[in-house]
């Protein structure tokens, strides 16, 4: 992998898509990150009077719309890019070992409530799915993070809340929406059976991460 540090929104784009898949922020897989691919200037930086700078964080939402890969809790329930190439193997091996959700299933009702509505951020679907009582928050991310790591769910965008003169603020919220509905129904139906999906994808992940136990890539598969 690229060992010179990025400095900027296009150089992260361009990386992604040349190693298929990249986590926001490590794993505990040396060097394999976003955060650990930029220059320090572009990660978290507290400011002295309060508040934070943290180039990378805001430029999620522009890599998402100029690229046109997916993000998600894809590995270990971690967000990750990945890149539009890769997304049909992906999701077709990944939905081999998350079936669809049954009927009547809460996780139904959130991929049904968001194909009527097209796109939500977490807090309107939480709220349209009923999930509107206290401690509600935690049980119902348990529901999007294995939907997304199902492959069923990813991240359209990220929406702010603006203060009084019109700046953006605070951590964002996801904007969420089905891969069908985002890269389209093909880009989910790729012609291959899941176990050749599978040897596809193992080979990749043994390039961009030589000299790693097989084990390995099959952890960050499952």
């Amino acid at each position: 992998m690229k060992k010179e540090p990025l400095h900027s929104c296009s150089q992260l784009i361009d990386y992604i898509n040349r190693v298929g898949f990249l986590p926001l922020l490590p794993l505990g897989i040396d060097g394999w990150s976003a955060e650990e691919m930029v220059d320090t200037d572009c990660r978290y930086h507290p400011l002295p009077e309060g508040g934070w700078e943290w180039p990378l964080w805001a430029w999620k939402g522009e890599i998402l719309q100029e690229s046109g890969c997916a993000y998600g809790k894809f590995f270990n329930g971690k967000a990750a890019f990945i890149a539009r190439e890769w997304w049909p193997d992906f999701c077709n091996y990944r939905r081999s070992r998350y079936p669809r959700p049954a009927e009547g299933s809460i996780e139904e009702a959130i991929l049904t409530t968001l194909r009527s509505r097209g796109s939500l951020i977490t807090r309107e679907l939480r709220a349209a799915c009923g999930f509107t009582g206290p401690k509600m928050r935690s049980r119902f991310d348990a529901y999007l993070t294995r939907l997304e790591m199902g492959g069923y769910l990813v991240t359209e965008d990220f929406v702010y809340p603006h203060d009084r003169h019109g700046r953006e603020y605070g951590w964002g919220w996801s904007l969420l929406t089905t891969p069908e509905a985002l890269l389209g129904r093909e880009a989910c139906q790729p012609h291959r059976s899941p176990e050749e999906s599978r040897a596809r994808l193992l080979h990749h992940l043994a390039k961009i991460l030589p000299d790693k136990p097989v084990r390995l890539y099959e952890s960050l598969l499952r």
